[in-house]
């Protein structure tokens, strides 16, 4: 992987990271830094999914792939939060 894909994939992953927490209703314990790792993972594991179902590469804006890693997102920000809330206490 080269530079600029490194830097596109950490962009993505902030975008992503931020749209799942916005999703997640509430307050959340996590760190930004928290937020860009799961937006990142969101990111790619939403695009391999996308891929698998043919929906990646579309004429426009790949907005079924945007809605997959956005959904991951948010999972992965609610599971993070939820465990960090238990190791609190």
């Amino acid at each position: 992987m080269e530079i600029d894909g490194i830097i596109s994939a950490i962009v993505i992953g902030i975008v992503i990271g931020v749209l799942g927490r916005l999703v997640v209703p509430g307050r959340q314990r996590i760190g930004i830094l928290w937020t860009i790792l799961v937006g990142i993972v969101a990111a790619l594991i939403g695009s391999w999914i996308a891929a698998s179902f043919d929906v990646a590469d579309t004429g426009g804006v790949d907005w079924v792939e945007w809605l997959i890693q956005i959904a991951l997102a948010a999972l992965g920000v609610a599971a993070l939060d939820r465990s960090r809330a238990r190791t609190r206490r």
